[in-house]
């Protein structure tokens, strides 16, 4: 289920929620309605109202910044594949094929993460992108570089294929989500009870339900920016390709 079908599902079970405290008083004996048992009420809602916060808090806060973190690492990544394309450059023509390689792995990862018409996104990359990475420090690790300035740029562009290879991995383990179904579910739960309890006490007119509607569709909406966050590389709040289209307007393309 996505993450619109998911928020729409919670406003609507917090409306109904809300929608059936208002029929409680038909139910509920009128004993159990004294003003002492709805003071109880008010403060057990209370008590739930403000630990419901908090974790709803917490869930937007920690899924932020995951998401903070990843389009950092997007963003470090994107820089550091320029900069292994400059010290290959650097290095001369017998690192081209190292160069096209890293090129088309770019490209591959370009149109895997990000792609263009609407569908869905591996997990960061396809395991052929992961293959062509491999490809590139295996092409760095054959050059046979000259006693001078070849070797230090060879040593530093397989330093940098690593940190491009652990970078992706890291990338990879954030991409997929880290906020499990069941504390959705526990939390949507007392939001649910706390609507009962706000019906039970709220007069039955076409304000408070509308105000239940209000308050109901922003509660789903909460929810549904929990789960866009929990996604980074899919949805609506997405994190940008820029970086990466950035990284291959800057590499030339190469002879084959």
């Amino acid at each position: 289920m996505d993450a619109i079908a998911t928020s729409l599902l919670v406003a609507a079970l917090v409306f109904a929620a809300g929608f059936a405290g208002l029929h409680l008083h038909r139910v509920v004996p009128a004993q159990h309605l004294s003003q002492d048992t709805q003071d109880v009420v008010r403060l057990g809602t209370g008590m739930l109202s403000v630990l419901a916060s908090l974790v709803l808090g917490l869930l937007i806060a920690t899924v932020k910044t995951s998401f903070d973190a990843t389009e950092t690492s997007v963003r470090g990544y994107g820089a550091d594949l320029i900069v292994l394309d400059e010290t290959l450059r650097d290095y001369g023509d017998t690192a081209l094929a190292s160069r096209r390689l890293l090129r088309n792995y770019t490209g591959l990862l370009l149109r895997d993460a990000w792609p263009d018409r609407g569908g869905d996104a591996f997990m960061v990359e396809h395991r052929d992108a992961g293959e062509l990475m491999e490809r590139v420090r295996e092409s760095i690790r054959a050059l046979t570089p000259d006693p001078g300035g070849q070797r230090w740029l060879m040593d530093q562009a397989l330093e940098m294929s690593t940190s491009l290879l652990r970078q992706r991995w890291l990338m990879i383990e954030r991409s997929g989500p880290s906020v499990r179904p069941v504390v959705i579910g526990i939390l949507v739960s007392w939001i649910m009870a706390i609507f009962v309890s706000f019906g039970l006490n709220a007069p039955r007119n076409a304000i408070v339900q509308a105000a239940f509607l209000v308050c109901s569709l922003a509660i789903g909406s909460s929810i549904f920016i929990v789960l866009q966050l929990d996604s980074p590389f899919a949805g609506v709040m997405r994190i940008s390709s820029q970086p990466i289209r950035t990284a291959l307007e800057h590499m030339v393309p190469v002879g084959r």
